[in-house]
């Protein structure tokens, strides 16, 4: 039955190493809310397409581009949600971090409307990204 979930086809486009490209998926009233308190600096809601391209332009700055997301497991939920877990690596101030994530999305019509990012404020891992 997920196989052929639409919500998961619209997942399944989203390209972090083409964001230009994956801003069609987001509906012009998309709100991104990223809560990491690793990052506070970046923490808050991002609204539109290119609210949301620009925090992932300012995360790709401030990880010089290192931030990678690894999927752990998908599981939508009724015909609006997915929940996914991911782990996510990057480079901060020479330290690479590995941090599990939860997001879950919210998908209407073949759009991406809304999307809760929820970082721990623990990472799973922290070691000197010159290891």
């Amino acid at each position: 039955m997920t196989d052929n979930h639409p919500a998961l086809a619209v997942l399944g486009q989203f390209d972090l190493n083409n964001m230009a490209a994956t801003a069609k998926l987001f509906a012009e009233d998309a709100v991104w809310h990223y809560s990491n308190p690793n990052l506070p600096e970046l923490q808050g809601d991002y609204f539109g397409p290119e609210g949301i391209l620009g925090f992932f332009a300012t995360l790709a700055q401030k990880t010089h581009g290192t931030f990678q997301i690894e999927p752990i497991s998908t599981t939508p939920v009724g015909l609006e949600l997915v929940v996914v877990q991911s782990r996510n690596t990057l480079t901060l101030e020479s330290q690479m971090i590995t941090i599990d994530v939860v997001v879950v999305w919210r998908i209407v019509e073949g759009r991406i409307h809304e999307v809760w990012d929820i970082v721990p404020g623990q990472p799973t891992e922290v070691r000197n990204a010159t290891d």
